[in-house]
């Protein structure tokens, strides 16, 4: 199985608009990154994308993608789904309803921001879903995905569990049911907003390392950062052996 990163940055995405920070001035193509999201490809050739958020077509066009079989959603924030609609060209494509994952609070928002695609009397050219509860560990074709119970702030989200690789973003809390399922992972990919100041729902740098020290994954691939992590070169020069920063592109097998 193969992941990819399709975008790596925070909600407003790095650049920021009309910032002059200098990460947002980088010329380093690293230093880029679009709003969060991976897009999974199993060993059968199927496409899983996690979360889908305003920055989808320009992320699927830019890496040559052309296909999404299924939707793995985090939460309900806009940076997470807002791009749902852009997936018309896939269904359309297929001819057949988007798979949509998520747990119930998210359906109903999704319901309530793109009511069209739900509407009794279907509207030529909208989205079509289909949204399945997510209760427990489930099967998509020949792949088993593991839900993590994750806490964003004061808002229970979910990571995601495939074989040996566990990804959480946007978290700054894991239970203690779901920290057992995270010791010893091939890859760990965990959301990192920024460094020397604490956030009221993000883990910062100083969150994920003793938490990495803690769970001993293999390797563990920082993404949801901000320009405030610093410069990419730089952050992957001071981060200790085994953790990396994720930029938008990057491919792992697992």
């Amino acid at each position: 199985m193969k992941l990819k990163f399709l975008g790596t940055g925070t909600s407003q995405g790095v650049p920021v608009i009309g910032s002059k920070h200098p990460v947002c001035l980088s010329t380093d193509p690293k230093d880029k990154r679009l709003r969060t999201s991976a897009l999974i490809t199993t060993d059968n050739g199927m496409k899983i994308l996690i979360d889908c958020g305003p920055d989808f077509r320009q992320q699927m066009l830019a890496n040559e993608e052309d296909d999404v079989h299924a939707v793995l959603i985090t939460h309900e924030h806009n940076d997470h789904v807002i791009g749902l609609d852009d997936l018309r060209p896939v269904i359309f494509k297929n001819d057949q309803r988007m798979p949509l994952y998520c747990g119930m609070r998210v359906a109903k928002e999704i319901e309530k921001r793109f009511p069209y695609a739900f509407a009794k009397v279907w509207y030529p050219g909208a989205p079509t879903f289909d949204l399945r509860i997510i209760h427990g560990s489930f099967h998509f074709s020949d792949t088993e995905i593991i839900p993590l119970h994750i806490m964003h702030g004061t808002l229970p989200i979910l990571g995601f569990k495939m074989r040996n690789l566990a990804y959480l973003t946007d978290c700054n809390g894991i239970p203690e049911e779901t920290m057992a399922q995270l010791y010893n992972l091939d890859y760990l990919i965990i959301n990192c907003l920024r460094k020397n100041e604490p956030h009221h729902s993000h883990y910062t740098l100083e969150d994920v390392i003793p938490l990495v020290g803690v769970l001993r994954p293999k390797k563990t691939f920082l993404t949801h950062m901000s320009h405030h992590i610093g410069f990419h070169e730089v952050l992957e020069r001071e981060l200790p052996e085994g953790i990396s920063p994720a930029y938008d592109g990057l491919e792992i097998i697992f």
